[in-house]
């Protein structure tokens, strides 16, 4: 050994010995971070406290602030709980005991305080030596039964005093009162709830242990701010409640006044939890000065004892629910509260859902319950067992005198009454410590008829240690006594969102029709708003456009159906039609790139309605055809698009120069016609088309002939009796037997299907119709006339055809669709004369 007692160790070290730094940190931050999680910042499943709470709780109890006695100073409590057993920073107690007793805090506070403990502004509360405290009733409940060995002790910071590792707890204060904490690697943040409600929940689930979170939250049916308010939507209440995790929306509760001048005013009179009055109204204000919020005046704060009063004064012009709407938007009337029910159960963080909240608390009551039975029994037994000594020496009464008088000392006594009477060591103390008035008579026989009392509550007591129905039962009673004394009303109200209810259910499964305008303005509108026309009227207005704007899609849709969006880049989007926002005949409709991620350049090209996106034989059975303007076809299943995501999916890889125009719904077995700009159409099997993946950029489908060919349409014949319609940009149309189109391969360049002159224009759409369809036809200036396709006789496919609808100077013909047969009324303005002479004209024309 070294000088020093020091080891002389290689290199000139002593004393030293080498660990891995890695090693050593990791093993240290473990170790704080356990305690972090188990002794500060999470809550106990079964009393819902932390250690900083417990140990205020029962520092108050041992210092005697009972709720019935007076008040203590608060610098007195924190002292007491800081020097026994909290041994961390003052403002850390005292803060939390403040907490306790803020009735916006907590849904039912646990410390009586008096003096300045803060405000729902955000104000502090006065220092600790001039506030004063006391505990609740209801935080006696938390505490009772303590002294009945309900409960396990561990010792303090420096081994001087025991302190309880959980409180007997009657109430199942973490459901009631909720808890917040930040611990490492994880949080906890749960919502409080009604006394009544969470009592009711659990006897239900002590009633039966299998019933289902489903059942039990007809109990529990949200969570129950103390500042009320109203929570808004159930879907977030309802996973919070079922997985642990949720976001509950939280809205102030507002009402519309009008003053004596017909002032509109809004008054909030209740906020979200855990909302600063005075910072959401400074918010508010900066965000009426900056604009972002229009139509109010003033607003005033009007709170006073009597409650809370929010008053937003209102322009003159300013509609209040839409104000209101802004002010849920933009500012803390509306706020969410994350729910994530982490606590420790047998001393390991678990997230937890109602059914274990309530179980775990069951449980620990059931102990507790265990305890103090046991605890009452052995009290009762030591009872009955000096009683049976009394009773001993009440029938040898001179006897006992006499050996007593006779016996040099106490000691002596104890011991001679132990020999001779058959007594033990407590019964003959008990005897000798026993006053001389209790040989009175009166008093032998409250003896005997207490030992009769206590004898009997020793077998009721076996029977409860013996029977767990009865245990169940006494846990029941106790926690109805809880409701009936401290029971009360939900504050917070329920008011179920839109996104709730299945949506379906409530909206009627009708026919629309969806319009996309050229500049990508979308709409639906009842089919019925549209009235049936003669062919060659002058039509009614349909979209009111701007002045370069025009209708390029129009389709019919059921509302429950699916919308698959399909844009010219060659991307998919997902819209369910009852998604699409409604409006008339006449309005312009919500643009596009509000409703989907569609990127800067892009537009809609084709819209493909879809029944369901879930049965899977559907999926794997249909095929999605699409064609480009030079040519290209690509076919592939149903299936690859039934999964889009938010900011959609590709659908079709287009080549440069090219861009996706038409887009079908086949079964496979179609044959497929494509039309050109020029006036031709090609004609073959889908057969031909293999299936390709979703990324593929297709194959040639038709040969363009000159710069200025286009492809204009696509169909896909799926009905015996089907014509094809081919309309022309100058309002002439015809339609044609298919049989005239001879099949041939895909990849040529078609056979004539109109005649185009200057007179006719260029071909624009192509159709397949039967005789019980209608036609929809838009031209680019809005205008739109509804005909039926009956009224159109079969030509054939070399002829210019008839006119179908009469266009300004100008105009041209936009957008052609086909719709099912719905009897509706005809336009009162148009007549048969009209009718008649239009007829004439069309002849002419045909024979031309």
């Amino acid at each position: 050994m070294a000088e020093g007692g020091k080891e002389n160790l290689p290199g000139g070290r002593q004393g030293i010995i080498p660990i891995n730094i890695e090693d050593e940190m990791r093993g240290a931050y473990i170790d704080y971070s356990m305690s972090v999680i188990i002794s500060r910042a999470l809550p106990d499943v079964r009393d819902g406290l932390k250690p900083v709470h417990r140990r205020i709780l029962y520092g108050m109890l041992e210092l005697g602030v009972n709720y019935n006695k007076p008040y203590k100073k608060s610098a007195r409590i924190v002292g007491e709980v800081l020097g026994k057993y909290h041994p961390h920073g003052d403002s850390a107690v005292y803060d939390s005991m403040v907490r306790m007793a803020q009735e916006w805090s907590l849904r039912y506070t646990l410390v009586d305080g008096q003096g300045n403990f803060g405000s729902v502004d955000g104000d502090s509360p006065a220092a600790m030596r001039y506030t004063e405290a006391r505990l609740r009733r209801l935080a006696e409940e938390l505490l009772a039964d303590i002294n009945k060995n309900t409960i396990d002790y561990q010792p303090n910071f420096d081994d001087s005093l025991k302190e309880p590792t959980v409180l007997p707890a009657k109430i199942p204060n973490l459901l009631v009162n909720g808890a917040s904490g930040i611990a490492v690697g994880m949080a906890t943040n749960m919502a409080p709830h009604n006394l009544s409600q969470v009592i009711d929940g659990t006897i239900a689930y002590i009633d039966d242990n299998e019933i289902t979170i489903a059942d039990l939250m007809k109990h529990v049916t949200a969570p129950d701010f103390p500042t009320g308010g109203i929570i808004y939507g159930y879907t977030g209440v309802k996973e919070a409640l079922e997985t642990g995790r949720g976001r509950v929306v939280m809205r102030a509760r507002a009402d519309f006044e009008t003053t004596k001048t017909g002032k509109e005013q809004i008054i909030v009179t209740e906020i979200p939890y855990m909302v600063n009055k005075a910072s959401m109204i400074e918010k508010t204000a900066a965000l009426v000065n900056e604009k972002k919020i229009e139509g109010i005046s003033d607003i005033r704060d009007e709170s006073d004892r009597t409650g809370m009063r929010i008053v937003y004064d209102l322009k003159k012009d300013a509609i209040p629910n839409i104000v209101l709407n802004h002010l849920y938007k933009y500012t803390q009337l509306q706020s969410s509260f994350g729910v994530n029910n982490i606590a420790l159960v047998k001393g390991r963080p678990q997230t937890l859902n109602l059914k274990d909240l309530i179980r775990y608390f069951v449980d620990h009551r059931h102990e507790v319950v265990v305890r103090r039975t046991q605890f009452e029994l052995e009290e009762a037994e030591r009872r009955a067992h000096i009683l049976q000594g009394y009773l001993i020496a009440l029938d040898n009464l001179d006897e006992v005198i006499e050996l007593i008088r006779n016996s040099r000392d106490p000691e002596v006594a104890r011991v001679d009454l132990m020999k001779k009477f058959d007594l033990s060591e407590i019964q003959a103390k008990a005897i000798l410590e026993m006053r001389l008035q209790r040989l009175t008579g009166l008093e032998r026989e409250k003896i005997v008829k207490e030992y009769e009392e206590v004898m009997l509550l020793i077998t009721d007591l076996k029977d409860i240690l013996d029977n767990k129905g009865r245990r169940m039962e006494i846990i029941k009673t106790e926690l109805t006594e809880i409701k009936d004394r401290y029971g009360d009303e939900r504050r917070t109200e329920i008011v179920h969102s839109a996104d709730d209810l299945t949506i379906e259910d409530m909206i009627p499964n009708e026919e629309m029709v969806i319009t996309i305008s050229h500049e990508g303005y979308v709409k639906r509108t009842p089919l019925t708003e549209y009235r049936t026309q003669s062919r060659g009227g002058v039509g009614s207005k349909g979209v009111s456009t701007k002045q370069d704007d025009f209708t390029e899609h129009l389709f019919v849709a059921s509302t429950h159906n699916y919308l698959l969006i399909f844009t010219e880049f060659g991307k998919v989007f997902w819209k369910k039609v009852y998604a699409i926002p409604e409006g008339t005949k006449t309005s312009k409709g919500r643009a596009v790139q509000n409703l989907i991620n569609i990127e800067p350049g892009d537009k809609v090209r084709a819209v493909i309605n879809v029944d369901n996106l879930t049965d899977e034989e559907y999926i794997n059975n249909n095929f999605v055809m699409m064609c480009t303007e030079n040519g290209i076809i690509k076919k592939t299943t149903l299936e690859a698009y039934s999964r889009p995501r938010q900011n959609g999916i590709n659908a079709i890889t287009v080549r440069d120069g090219d861009k996706l125009l038409e887009v079908k719904l086949t079964n496979g077995k179609n044959h497929i016609v494509i039309a050109k700009r020029m006036g031709k159409a090609i004609h073959f099997n889908e057969s031909d088309v293999r299936s390709m993946g979703r990324m593929a950029s297709g194959v040639r489908g038709v040969t363009l002939e000159g710069d200025e060919d286009k492809v204009v349409g696509m169909v896909c014949i799926s009905r015996e009796d089907a014509n094809l319609l081919v309309v022309s940009e100058k309002g002439f149309g015809k339609r044609s037997s298919i049989e005239d189109y001879r099949i041939t391969k895909r990849g040529g360049k078609g056979v004539k299907t109109i005649n185009v002159t200057e007179k006719t224009g260029k071909l624009v759409a192509i159709k397949e119709v039967i005789d019980s369809d209608g036609l929809m036809i838009i031209n680019k200036s809005g205008i739109t006339i509804r005909m039926e396709v009956e009224d159109l006789r079969v030509m054939g496919r070399a002829t210019q055809g008839v006119k179908l609808i009469r266009l300004n100077e100008n105009d041209a013909i936009s957008s052609v669709e086909k719709i099912e047969k719905i009897e509706v009324h005809e336009d009162e303005h148009q007549g048969d004369d009209a009718s008649e002479s239009n007829a004439s004209e069309d002849d002419k024309e045909e024979k031309e």
